[in-house]
């Protein structure tokens, strides 16, 4: 596999407030990276820049060698927040109508049949172990159920980079291993690059190939369980931070 994404020398200021300073790393295809830093970090402006929803400023960065605007928009790359912390309960959809919303790329001078689209729609459902619930309306899912719907519909176009946002909010803490497990086996059996934003660096690092440490420049990026083997002292000092490491029992 080649590489996915290349950030090279970007900086970008809000005002006269600097966010991210000199920031390059790259992403190789089929990568599960993490994301960490602490709050400010910059972790958000980076991943506006990939979504191309924020303008570069300074630096370049490129998706399969070209820039990553046009690579962005033409639907590669999908995206999921914190869903779970605030959606509207009272959405009337099902699940299948959700993950169907994210077809409408596929709608247009080459529409698919309608069979088509329901194979791709269960599919996603099923990659997410949600098919049971395709019918029951999103609102009466549970907070770990609608990321997992909200997953299907960021999958159901298959990107090449999938980009989740602090994805265990609102997930009860005895479902959030499940859930970094399923997102580690959609990695490996769809091939789909993953960026995993996370503050939980002692559960993630059980998951992601790569660690990447952001706080406002990069600070480590490499394997996560070299970095596991770090003492805290020196994790905090190459991290540039106090770091706060969340310890799970496996």
């Amino acid at each position: 596999m080649g590489q996915l994404i290349e950030v090279s020398n970007v900086s970008h200021r809000y005002d006269r407030h600097l966010v991210l300073e000199d920031v390059s790393f790259s992403i190789d295809e089929g990568a599960f990276v993490g994301l960490v830093g602490p709050n400010g970090s910059g972790k958000t402006t980076i991943i506006k820049l990939l979504l191309g929803l924020e303008k570069l400023q300074k630096g370049s960065i490129e998706a399969f060698d070209k820039p990553i605007q046009k690579f962005a928009n033409k639907g590669h790359i999908s995206f999921v927040s914190q869903k779970a912390n605030s959606f509207n309960r009272g959405f009337p959809a099902t699940a299948k109508e959700v993950v169907g919303m994210g077809l409408t790329s596929k709608i247009g001078y080459f529409k698919p049949s309608q069979k088509k689209l329901e194979y791709l729609i269960f599919e996603a459902l099923d990659l997410v172990n949600m098919m049971e619930y395709a019918n029951t309306n999103i609102g009466d899912l549970s907070g770990g159920q609608q990321q997992r719907v909200f997953i299907a519909r960021a999958i159901v176009n298959k990107p090449s980079l999938l980009i989740l946002d602090e994805p265990t909010v609102g997930v009860d803490t005895e479902n959030v291993e499940n859930f970094y497990k399923l997102l580690s086996d959609l990695n490996k059996q769809l091939g789909i690059s993953l960026i995993l934003v996370s503050h939980d660096i002692g559960s993630i690092t059980t998951h992601v190939t790569d660690l990447l440490c952001l706080n406002k420049t990069i600070h480590y990026h490499g394997n996560p369980s070299d970095f596991e083997s770090m003492t805290d002292e020196q994790r905090s000092q190459l991290y540039g931070h106090d770091m706060h490491t969340i310890t799970h029992d496996h």
